[in-house]
């Protein structure tokens, strides 16, 4: 799969934009509700640093998946959750306020952790065609000015001017979509039959981890006793990853630039919604259940 033309340029400015969006949609006060709700957001960080990681690892030793596929699905797996979580958390009647918690502080965490986590599967992988020894102290830099300062500019936008923050906020979603989705079409309709020839290798594995990411998110908070609401946020945060971050991360020339390790990405990126509506209709069907007539 090649990279389309200025694809290179413009994915790492679309995050960009998409990452200050976020910091747009935050307080200081979102950071410091981590304190009133430590355990939903200690399971849900325990499970996206930890669980999810070693159970990607797992299913692409089990499934026996091609070097640069498995460090792409290693790679979604690193990555914080999507700026969509909140969005199925409502869907599904969660705390949307422990997904912009979770969202805000895996997002900060993630510059320290998916280069960790990213490195550690190249040197188990060793794919021959990446060419390099992976996120090394230039590529966590270019990381930073891609995640971390646009949150923090955002951040400093939002408390400077609360209504500047909220007149931004739709243009930003809507020309951010609408730069990825050109850009996810065209690598799609240039590479559609190398691509659709990866789907049946890498979909079993994208479609479990999404499912397992889901239901795991879920189920380990309850199991510590997180009330439902939260424990809904927290698995819609766990389970839904940022796959336009990772396909980011693996196109651009200034990171992997490995257009291989791009696939588990998009094909992530399909899975997502008909596993989270899935697991969304089977929650709101639980709780629909047991209230009584």
């Amino acid at each position: 799969m090649t990279l389309p033309p200025l694809a290179g340029v413009l994915l790492p400015l679309v995050i960009a934009v998409l990452m200050f969006g976020l910091g747009t949609t935050l307080t200081l006060g979102d950071f410091t509700s981590a304190l009133r709700h430590p355990r939903a957001l200690v399971c849900g960080l325990v499970c996206q640093l930890l669980v999810m990681p070693v159970l990607c690892f797992g299913l692409v030793v089990v499934l026996d998946l091609p070097p640069e596929l498995a460090v792409g699905m290693l790679l979604i797996a690193a990555s914080p959750g999507g700026t969509t979580a909140s969005l199925f958390s409502h869907l599904a009647r969660g705390d949307v306020a422990v997904n912009i918690t979770m969202t805000a502080v895996n997002t900060v965490l993630s510059v320290v952790t998916l280069p960790m986590i990213v490195n550690l599967a190249l040197a188990y992988f060793q794919p021959a065609e990446v060419g390099r020894a992976g996120l090394g102290a230039a590529e966590v830099t270019r990381l930073l000015l891609v995640i971390l300062l646009p949150v923090v500019a955002g951040l400093a936008v939002r408390a400077r001017s609360a209504d500047v923050a909220r007149r931004l906020d739709p243009v930003i979603r809507v020309v951010s979509v609408v730069f990825l989705v050109l850009i996810a079409v065209t690598t799609v309709l240039r590479e559609r039959d190398q691509l659709m020839a990866q789907f049946g290798r890498v979909g079993l594995a994208a479609t479990l981890f999404c499912v397992l990411s889901l239901v795991l998110g879920y189920t380990v908070p309850r199991l510590f006793g997180v009330e439902g609401p939260r424990a809904v946020a927290v698995g819609m945060d766990v389970g839904v990853h940022n796959s336009a971050l990772a396909v980011t991360i693996a196109l651009d020339p200034g990171m992997l630039g490995n257009p291989e390790i791009a696939i588990p990405g998009v094909v992530y990126a399909m899975v997502t919604v008909p596993c989270a509506a899935l697991v969304i209709w089977l929650i709101n069907g639980r709780r629909r259940a047991t209230v009584p007539a």
